[in-house]
């Protein structure tokens, strides 16, 4: 359910919101942390190697794009090192196909434009399988999520019945392009007041707005939310459950040769094997587990 991020400023903050900005919402993990045992015994996986375009082969090295703001998916630790469920399934996947990971921290508009221009091989960023998508690459799905909104503790939102109410949101994900409008129209057209939109640059600025009540919910994908609420301390709750589930899938190139096939050899291998859902359990998202790999399987 990803698309672009732009920057929104946020002016005229105090002393007391800039600290209460910093208890809100943070790139580092308080409990999940990647379990060294989950990825110790990962090896080569012969028939995946196999699969691995020559060039890709012979460098040894797998270039990745994607875009370090998405906890718990993709994101930075304390050093500014990737982290994240997403990137631990990527070093696996890599490792199966013989291969070094080099992750690329990179706008998220860019990725797919990158992988089309040959500056990655693949792209692992959250993104949601789209048809549309499917024109530019080719997905391997390894991960179902939805989308999931967010209040103030102690506030009730109803994202059914959110006319007038103020709702934060990425620039350009999908929620703001897709399902926002939707909602809004739905209001407007029963002549109730459209919702307003906080389009905002990273989901600790969305979570924050939350917190701090610039906003009166966020809706993001769902492990998203739910890493965001576990995040703030008390300060923010799930309002209302999962809706509209799709595949996250990682972007390959559609010249690519063999290379999508690949991946999903090697992502199948870690399934199989258990690795797979050690990771995600790991970061807390194994509700979104899958047990076949399918390619370009998103409908919508």
């Amino acid at each position: 359910m990803r698309f672009p991020r732009t920057l929104t400023a946020v002016l005229g903050m105090t002393a007391a919101v800039a600290l209460l900005t910093s208890g809100c919402a943070t790139n580092a993990p308080k409990t999940q942390t990647p379990s060294a045992s989950t990825t110790a015994q990962i090896v080569k996986n012969d028939a995946a190697a196999a699969l691995v375009p020559a060039a890709v082969a012979t460098s040894g090295v797998l270039q990745i794009g994607t875009n370090l703001t998405y906890a718990p998916d993709e994101f930075k630790n304390a050093a500014g090192e990737p982290i994240g469920g997403g990137i631990e399934l990527m070093t696996a996947i890599s490792t199966r196909l013989g291969l070094t990971p080099k992750f690329q921290d990179s706008q998220f508009d860019n990725i797919i434009p990158g992988i089309k221009g040959g500056k990655y091989q693949v792209g692992i960023a959250s993104f949601t399988d789209t048809k549309e998508r499917q024109n530019s690459v080719d997905f391997v799905d390894y991960f179902t999520a939805g989308g999931q909104w967010a209040s103030k503790a102690g506030t009730t939102i109803d994202p059914d019945n959110a006319c007038g109410k103020t709702v934060a949101v990425g620039t350009g994900t999908y929620q703001e392009t897709d399902e926002i409008p939707a909602r809004s129209k739905a209001c407007t057209d029963a002549g109730k007041p459209a919702i307003i939109v906080l389009k905002l640059d990273t989901q600790q600025d969305i979570t924050t707005a939350v917190a701090l009540g610039r906003a009166d919910a966020l809706s993001a994908d769902s492990p998203v939310t739910q890493y965001a609420v576990s995040q703030t301390e008390g300060k923010l709750q799930l309002a209302g459950p999962i809706f509209d589930s799709a595949p996250f899938g990682i972007a390959v190139a559609k010249d690519s040769g063999t290379m999508t096939q690949a991946v999903q050899t090697a992502l199948q291998s870690l399934i199989d094997d258990g690795t797979y859902g050690r990771i995600l359990t790991t970061w807390g998202v194994s509700a979104g587990a899958i047990t076949k790999v399918t390619i370009n399987g998103g409908t919508s």
